[in-house]
């Protein structure tokens, strides 16, 4: 008989460190508030303090005592990645960090958006800024059974294309497009890094997750007409809240069933709602090619390396 897998199938998290991006609304903010309840301590950064603060204050209220770290950082700017990753390297020295999740992201701008590095916004704060960051932090994880990285993707991926002479949409830019290729390279991200930690002798699991069809504010902003219309009209028969949708982070990150290099969504129809599943990957995901060149990209573009990894054939 089969058992759905909720927070309740959350192993005890005490004495277990985790940041997760994006943790202030929707999807971020369930699994930062799930892992608290648990006993884990959550790093919590947002984009502005104010924010971060409020998210602490909210999980405060449904778990006195829990221990939170509010923090500023905007992936979509490398300054602020770097600055972020300083300063959690002098919080928390030597290998002090159990879980990294890589949940945020923004959706489907209207028009075009280029940050201060020159970068689309979505590739940059959907994929390069977790790429950047988790290279960062990568010495802070915990070289022990248990660690995890554990990267969001979508199921938009499905449609994604990674272009090469188009990767900051400076050719053609078409926002699902540019959002499906951004989470497309989440995916393809989480299938190298774990390659890559593999023939590095590490114990460090790098897996993904989608939510489904959440309902969060990540389709609230920036969206076209049309596309809230299609929203509004699919939401009763294929959405779920967004506690629902950050179940299969939840399991990515702490089920002891979880794989290396596995990928998880909701398991009901066409992945839009449910309860955690292992999920289709896409076939494009998978092209060991293309993750090759896209991770030697990133580190050009980003002037991230990952160490020990970078090296790896």
């Amino acid at each position: 008989m089969k058992t759905n897998w909720t927070t309740a199938n959350i192993p005890s998290q005490v004495a277990r460190r985790a940041l997760i991006t994006g943790s202030n609304s929707g999807i971020g903010f369930e699994a930062a508030l799930a892992l608290a309840r648990r006993g884990a301590e959550v790093i919590l950064p947002a984009r502005t303090q104010a924010k971060a603060d409020d998210a602490a204050a909210r999980i405060l209220e449904q778990v006195p005592g829990a221990q939170l770290y509010p923090e500023i950082l905007d992936l979509a700017v490398q300054a602020s990645v770097h600055a972020f990753a300083n300063r959690m390297m002098e919080r928390f020295p030597g290998q002090s960090l159990d879980l990294m999740i890589n949940n945020a992201g923004v959706m489907a701008l209207p028009k075009r958006e280029v940050t201060e590095d020159g970068f689309e916004r979505q590739f940059a704060t959907n994929y390069l800024g977790a790429f950047a960051l988790t290279g960062l932090l990568l010495p802070l994880m915990k070289q022990r059974a248990g660690s995890r990285v554990v990267t969001v993707s979508s199921g938009a991926s499905n449609q994604g294309r990674i272009e090469f002479d188009n990767l900051q949409s400076e050719r053609v830019y078409k926002p699902m497009q540019a959002y499906s290729q951004s989470k497309l390279a989440d995916l393809i991200f989480t299938q190298e890094l774990q390659r890559r930690l593999k023939a590095a002798g590490s114990p460090i699991l790098s897996i993904a997750a989608h939510p489904g069809y959440a309902v969060t504010n990540l389709q609230a902003d920036h969206l076209a007409l049309w596309m809230k219309m299609t929203l509004a009209v699919m939401k009763p028969i294929l959405s779920h809240d967004a506690a629902h949708g950050a179940l299969p982070t939840l399991y990515a990150a702490v089920a002891a069933e979880a794989v290396a290099a596995g990928y998880y969504g909701p398991d009901g129809f066409m992945e839009a709602k449910g309860y955690p599943k292992a999920a289709s990957i896409p076939k494009r995901a998978l092209d060991g090619t293309v993750a090759k060149r896209l991770w030697l990209e990133s580190e050009r573009l980003t002037r991230v390396k990952f160490g020990a990894l970078s090296d790896v054939p």
